[in-house]
């Protein structure tokens, strides 16, 4: 990738003169796709990202919410960091590496705003679990994860995994990172005084990664696994270990003025963010940053995105202690500069080889103007399967059966935070810190629930409809734990948005993902865009990831499981299509997408309530795979479900959407009562326990006890291990 004929004219017009090569190549790379956003910028304005919890929002490495206080609910003085990225080039060409260093970004994004981080999500996306190549990307995916996740302390609690034939060429490796604060350690990316000194303190630079960024604004070519492999970033989890600690020592101490991880474009990026946030400008000296490679040039130094690197602006008198503090953690630290009044500079062996205007650098790039056509509306074509063959296969399908081994390999309880961990609808984490004194901190504290994952199935099938009900089951997840949503973070994958039905189809997903969450008051404080996710395969599919949290008093959770008695009720309208699902994915056919619940918000509030009902003995959202999946994953050796449904057998089974719950509680009067004017309540069967489903739907009766169903949702660990 090259600058543009236009990008460099108008660069030339501001300078008054040619860029130098190291400028052309910071422009190339700030002004591309993955950093300046020049064709989703003009789209993002769709989102809310506003509400008193809001203490930063968009624009930060990590947004900031607070946390409701627990006696009062009104926004407390104990925040959390909310950030997500994409790691999804480098993980096509190096699936270990890749992933791995996404993981390294998004907790270093937690770092620079003073945060400790306390747990991770990771949404996945591959192609046909059955070719080798996507399960090859899978397998080294998932090890990279694990291998950086675990050596750094901080617990994997949750996620996703999809596949889908249009993810063949391209996989997406989506990353979310919560951090914890108090308010007094807030720390921003906007310098504060000229005078101060940029300290860089990590990992010495070297020449992985260069040009990092622009590799990630262009289509995946089919050489890419062997020729953009010097464009992937390799990782040290164990230094990352150690600047998370060294982190929190200089804001402990008040060290640090201002803090930029250096991810994208390196430490031009990271410098040159920093500086023009603050209305400034720096002066860098490219020959002090400490190298581990030798003879490297001045683009090499300024571009290189060298993993387990943090730029803090520190003010003169604390220089000493930062580097004091940095060799205590065997890291490096150079002096690489100031802040300064005027442009942003980096001279190199006496020459000055950057001197721009920081705002220009960072904010001057043109949006792009592109045409959109909108998706087509897909029309009603149903298959005809046997139902206990579509029920099996559904069960058995990679995207709806067990991700245990997936989770397995993470560590999801260092820390001792982690209530609820991986394999439920949504993880729980528990904040101590707001629990008061002299007080078990288990009744005043605060649970944190996090959901985070996309749905291709049904975003292909529509993408506005489809992003919507993202939305509405992210936050179903959370209320199913008894939590209420607090704020979001989006990761908003496309194709090449240079083909009007890709940018048409990516326009839908932002329109539905937006007005969704308007509706549900969650505001939406950060993300991510991540376009060209094109290759001579073809598109993926718009891929809108959703990370969401929400709070609740407490840590403790209703179980997934049923219980050996109590009545099943299910909660929320049936969906009359069947667009979207695993059947139609399995089978073929095609069908319009559901719509969502008419009140989503007061659907997701009833629930948090039931939740948290001392009668309710099981929850479980329903989505993915349809009610045939959930009524299967609640099942256990200790407890079994009858169930009796009515209707068409593979709309009962198999419709998917948003805005459906299944609630195992000795006490259903109170539940019909906390959902009346809001959503229906049938009650559809009711525990045993002998640990085995029955399912009487239309003229089949289905029968298979919980042994049955494991072997069957055996699928990935069954072909891997």
């Amino acid at each position: 990738m090259s600058l543009a004929d236009s990008d460099r004219e108008l660069i030339t017009t501001e300078l008054g003169r040619e860029p130098t090569a190291a400028e052309a190549a910071l422009f190339e790379n700030l002004w591309s796709e993955h950093c300046a956003y020049r064709s989703s910028r003009p789209l993002l304005g769709a989102f809310d990202s506003e509400g008193e919890q809001v203490v930063i929002g968009p624009g930060d490495d990590a947004a900031v919410v607070a946390l409701p206080d627990p006696e009062t609910g009104e926004p407390g003085e104990t925040y959390v960091t909310l950030g997500i990225e994409s790691h999804n080039h480098p993980s096509y060409v190096d699936p270990f590496d890749g992933a791995a260093t996404g993981v390294g970004g998004i907790v270093r994004d937690t770092l620079s705003m003073g945060a400790y981080p306390i747990a991770l999500t990771d949404s996945l996306y591959f192609g046909p679990f059955a070719e080798d190549h996507p399960k090859y990307l899978f397998e080294g995916v998932v090890e990279g994860i694990s291998h950086y996740g675990n050596a750094i302390g901080v617990p994997t609690v949750g996620g996703s995994v999809d596949f889908h034939p249009d993810y063949e060429g391209n996989p997406l490796v989506n990353v979310a990172c919560v951090g914890l604060l108090p308010a007094d350690r807030l720390v921003t990316a906007v310098a504060q005084k000229p005078g101060n000194k940029l300290v860089l303190v990590g990992n010495a630079t070297g020449r992985d990664g260069l040009g990092g960024a622009s590799f990630a604004s262009e289509d995946l070519a089919e050489d890419a696994e062997t020729e953009d492999r010097p464009a992937v970033q390799v990782g040290d989890p164990y230094a990352e270990k150690l600047l998370i600690e060294a982190n929190e020592v200089l804001v402990e101490e008040g060290l640090v003025e201002s803090a930029r991880d250096l991810g994208a474009a390196g430490l031009g990026g990271a410098s040159s963010e920093l500086v023009a946030k603050g209305g400034l400008g720096a002066d860098i000296d490219l020959e002090a940053v400490h190298q581990r490679e030798p003879e490297m040039n001045a683009l090499e130094i300024l571009l290189a995105e060298s993993q387990e690197r943090m730029c803090y602006e520190v003010a003169p008198e604390n220089v000493e202690r930062v580097e004091a503090v940095a060799t205590r953690f065997d890291l490096g630290a150079s002096v690489i500069g100031e802040v300064t009044e005027g442009n942003y500079r980096c001279t190199f062996e006496g020459e000055t080889v950057v001197d721009v205007d920081a705002e220009f650098l960072g904010d001057g790039a043109p949006m792009n103007d592109l045409p959109a056509e909108s998706p087509p509306e897909p029309e009603t074509d149903l298959p005809d399967p046997d139902i206990e063959e579509a029920f099996e296969t559904v069960l058995s399908s990679p995207n709806t059966a067990s991700k245990e081994w997936v989770y397995r390999q993470y560590d999801h309880e260092v820390g001792v935070r982690t209530s609820v961990g991986p394999g439920d609808d949504a993880a729980v984490v528990a904040i101590r810190e707001t629990g008061r004194e002299n007080t078990p901190d288990d009744e005043t504290g605060t649970g944190l629930a996090v959901s985070a994952g996309a749905a291709p199935n049904w975003t292909a099938a529509d993408p506005e409809a489809g992003a919507r009900a993202i939305a509405v089951e992210n936050a179903t997840n959370l209320a199913a734990k008894g939590a209420r949503p607090l704020a979001a973070v989006d990761c908003l994958n496309g194709g090449n948005p240079e083909k009007p039905d890709v940018y048409g189809g990516f326009s839908a997903t932002v329109t539905g993902l937006a007005e969704a969450c308007l509706e549900l008051s969650v505001p939406v404080v950060g993300g991510n865009v991540s376009l060209y996710n094109d290759s001579t395969t073809g598109p993926i599919p718009p891929t809108p990831t959703l990370a969401m949290v929400g709070t609740k008093r407490g840590y403790e959770a209703p179980p997934l499981s049923a219980s050996p008695e109590g009545d099943l009720l299910l909660i929320g309208r049936r969906p009359e299509r069947l667009g979207g699902s695993e059947y139609l994915a399995r089978f073929g056919g095609s069908d319009r997408f559901p719509a969502i619940p008419d009140d989503p918000a007061g659907f997701v509030d009833a629930l948090a309530a039931v939740a948290d009902h001392p009668a309710t003995l099981a929850t479980h959202d329903v989505s993915h795979g349809g009610l045939a999946v959930s009524l299967a994953e609640m099942v256990s050796d200790e407890a079994g479900l009858e169930v009796s449904l009515s209707g068409d057998p593979a709309a009962a089974l198999f419709a998917e959407g948003a805005g459906r719950v299944l609630v195992q509680t000795t006490d259903p009067d109170a539940v019909r009562e906390a959902f009346a004017g809001i959503a229906p309540v049938a009650r559809i069967g009711e525990g045993t326990d002998d640990g085995v489903l029955r399912v009487d739907v239309g003229e089949t009766d289905l029968t298979y006890d919980a042994a049955g169903i494991r072997e069957r949702r055996s699928t990935i660990a069954a072909e891997l291990e």
